[in-house]
């Protein structure tokens, strides 16, 4: 799929998901188009049902099918199974940085906080599907920089009641910070706090 089709399209498959985090679904990115997913078993969904864009503001509708055998599971907690709530924060953010990449952020993307989360319910292992709702209220395409920033409210769902809701988490997209060359020493395989100048 060449970039400007990646650009149009309006939802994802799993093997376009896993694809995208291994950069090999785009087949002429531009330059510096770093961002991934995480690959399995960390890529939280399946796939995108819908994403869409509207000036700076879109939505994004995606699942996650739930497997008894998962690996959360088999840690947390012996005896009493459950999804880790920060793995569905988690999946909001990468579906963020999926997003800005899909709006033409280039770089590497990084989480960058939430401002409230509330959990009201939880994922077992006889649950069957997870789906994530997130109104985007606003990106920005940062030209002095290059950077990329999304804001968005999400809703998690397990079998269609609601379980977790997540206010203004954020995401952004960096140049020059990706570690292509792990897992040899170089200017970016030490962490600490990101310079950016947004």
């Amino acid at each position: 799929m060449n970039y400007s089709e990646f650009m149009k399209k309006e939802s994802f498959e799993l093997s376009d998901l896993i694809a995208f985090a291994y950069g090999r679904f785009v087949d002429d990115p531009p330059g510096e188009f770093d961002s991934r997913l995480p690959a399995p078993p960390f890529l939280m969904v399946d796939r995108i049902l819908s994403i869409t864009a509207d000036g700076r503001k879109g939505t994004i509708v995606a699942e996650q099918d739930i497997k008894m055998d998962a690996w959360y599971f088999q840690c947390h907690m012996p005896g009493d199974p459950g999804q880790p709530g920060c793995l569905c924060v988690d999946a909001v953010w990468q579906l963020l940085g999926f997003y800005c990449c899909w709006r033409g952020g280039l770089g590497g993307g990084r989480a960058l906080g939430s401002e409230e989360i509330i959990f009201n319910g939880q994922v077992r292992p006889y649950n069957k599907t997870v789906r994530y709702e997130i109104d985007v209220k606003r990106f920005s395409n940062l030209k002095d920089s290059g950077a990329s920033i999304v804001i968005g409210d999400g809703r998690v769902l397990v079998d269609d009641e609601l379980i977790m809701t997540v206010k203004n988490a954020r995401t952004g997209i960096f140049k020059g910070i990706v570690y292509p060359d792990y897992p040899k020493e170089s200017p970016n395989s030490k962490g600490g706090i990101i310079k950016r100048d947004i």
